[in-house]
């Protein structure tokens, strides 16, 4: 990465009107959205607006700096719009955490390509409000990253985990007939107690089936961060 973020750096008087940081950032996003993340370029990104790609690095010097416009473009649909973001600190959390895993499930190439993106003034509102939820529970400047982590680390995992699986309902698997055949065989063996219980007396292939559509759901996201917000206020009810 270059050694001065781009935030640092005012942005150019534009010599084309329509080009500025905001606009680049939405064209290469969109590349990305419709092409493919790998098809991000200053090359593309410039042809796509109709310039040259020297009058880009007008506006930005590196691959990095198209990074951090893109990410902090993308991390403005995790911010809560202003007076939106509830008092009490259980429905603040639920809220950032619905938001980002929506902004996120609608692009998750970006959980992959913006790792190593520079943190950008959107990315700080996201923070600032996490922070700002968590501020009056009385835990330590550590406690309080851990538990606005916590909540990420859930949005973030389960759109991967739902990113990375089938989409497709169970029923139109080609292939689970012969998949059921093969892990019955397996959980036959003996060798696999806990499964065989899991299963029990029904039939497989029905087994497997309704279980493998229950990922589909979409209320186990709602459950999933229920849950673990239930945890979080028993453990600070615990400590008073």
């Amino acid at each position: 990465m270059s050694s001065e973020p781009i935030w640092l750096r005012p942005e150019p008087g534009g010599r084309r009107p329509s080009l500025t940081r905001d606009r680049i950032a939405a064209v290469a996003v969109e590349i990305a959205d419709n092409e493919g993340f790998d098809a991000v370029s200053m090359r593309n990104v410039a042809r796509a607006l109709g310039v040259g790609t020297m009058s880009l690095y007008h506006y930005i010097r590196t691959k990095d700096d198209l990074l951090a416009l893109m990410d902090d473009r993308l991390m403005a649909e995790v911010v809560v719009p202003e007076g939106e973001l509830p008092e009490d600190w259980r429905e603040a959390l639920a809220t950032i955490c619905r938001r980002s895993r929506a902004a996120w499930a609608q692009r998750p190439w970006t959980l992959h390509a913006m790792q190593d993106a520079r943190i950008g003034p959107n990315g700080m509102k996201h923070i600032e409000q996490s922070l700002g939820a968590v501020s009056g529970l009385g835990l330590t400047r550590a406690e309080q990253l851990e538990l606005i982590s916590l909540v990420d680390d859930y949005a973030i995992g389960f759109t991967m985990r739902q990113e990375n699986l089938p989409q497709m309902q169970a029923d139109e698997w080609a292939e689970l007939d012969a998949m059921t055949e093969y892990m019955t065989a397996w959980i036959d063996s003996g060798g696999y107690p806990n499964l065989k219980a899991f299963i029990g007396d029904a039939d497989p292939a029905a087994a497997w089936r309704e279980v493998a559509g229950e990922v589909f759901v979409e209320e186990r996201f709602e459950r999933g961060l229920q849950t673990l917000l239930d945890g979080v206020e028993l453990r600070l009810k615990q400590r008073q």
